[in-house]
């Protein structure tokens, strides 16, 4: 049964005015002139077509932004990214910009480059020379908002919450420039809530290689170009969509405990069914505590579809806290 509490949500009547740093999140820019040829045969989805964003703009739109994901030979997902296309300057080579979580952003540009070979381009992790930070709030608020003509932007899909739509940029500045963010763990805890009830993936290091694509809803969150040619997996991915072979999907869910205690729904932590105590039923993709309740974890998890038919669905062990499950913010796909 779906459960559809309505939440709280008192911090998204004072969004902030200023980005907040996302320590979580990295940065790898690939350049040069092969580089547009180089990332369509390695990724899920197509990057050929992408308009070019000077820094100090905002790209938005399919046309300029993509999720994208990188997978194993096996067609499971060693990392997913939010992809621009950032040249320095007009006359300038292409320069791409993945905006990655932290903990794999050197491993996933170690691999990259295994494959450049006499390509012209250079995979680069620049994760500790640009400062990743976000921005939320109202259409307004992110269209005004002035930045450091140094930075690029990408605008992130928006989130539907509580019968309004909340607006989402991310933005990396150079370490060496003005950077108008600030650390706040309120603005923080906004974000990663916004990220987890956007039910779009990130994958982390805790969860690479658990997943084909379409585990965790990757096809019908525009992750994935069916169309485009060969990449690593591409056979397996496409296998999984043409063949109906899903049998495990990405649900947004929540659990409440006495104590906080986000540590019990870290990604990675598996999930147990109550018919079956014997084996995982799923595992946590992303989690965060709710602004302003303590006592309430909101989660994204990929678990089977006959787990969500009956019975319930505990959190470490079938002794752990129960998870309720909420509605999706999309519909999927048909497989």
């Amino acid at each position: 049964m779906i459960n559809t509490p309505q939440i709280e949500q008192n911090w998204l009547n004072n969004p902030t005015s200023l980005p907040c740093n996302l320590p979580q999140w990295g940065l790898i820019l690939v350049e040069g002139a092969d580089a547009a040829s180089f990332l369509q045969n390695q990724l899920t989805n197509s990057v050929l077509g992408l308009a070019r964003i000077l820094p100090g703009h905002i790209a938005k739109g399919s046309a300029a932004t993509r999720l994208i994901g990188y997978c194993s030979p096996k067609g499971r997902l060693l990392a997913s990214a939010w992809l621009g296309l950032f040249p320095s300057s007009e006359d300038a080579e292409d320069r791409f910009a993945l905006f990655i979580s932290k903990d794999i952003a050197a491993s996933t540009a170690k691999r990259l480059s295994m494959f450049v070979l006499r390509s012209r381009v250079k995979v680069i992790d620049v994760s500790a020379d640009w400062t990743v930070s976000g921005l939320y709030g109202s259409e307004e608020q992110i269209v005004d908002f002035k930045f450091d003509p140094s930075a690029i932007a990408l605008r992130m899909p928006d989130v539907y919450t509580n019968n309004r739509s909340v607006a989402r940029l991310l933005l990396a500045t150079p370490v060496d420039k003005q950077s108008s963010a600030h650390d706040s763990n309120d603005k923080l805890e906004a974000w990663n809530e916004l990220e987890v009830l956007s039910a779009i993936p990130r994958i982390v290091q805790a969860t690479q290689e658990q997943f084909v694509p379409q585990m965790i809803n990757f096809e019908s969150v525009a992750g994935v170009d069916f169309k485009k040619g060969c990449y690593p997996g591409q056979e397996i991915v496409a296998r999984s969509q043409y063949r109906g072979a899903i049998k495990r999907r990405l649900q947004i869910a929540h659990l409440l405990i006495n104590t906080p205690n986000e540590e019990l729904a870290v990604p990675g932590a598996e999930l147990f069914h109550s018919n079956d105590p014997s084996q995982p039923a799923g595992m946590v993709v992303l989690s965060s505590r709710t602004p302003e309740n303590g006592e309430r974890i909101d989660l994204q998890i990929e678990c089977k579809l006959e787990a969500l038919e009956i019975g319930e669905i505990h959190l470490g062990s079938t002794e752990g806290p129960v998870l309720k499950i909420d509605l999706l913010p999309y519909p999927l796909l048909e497989i």
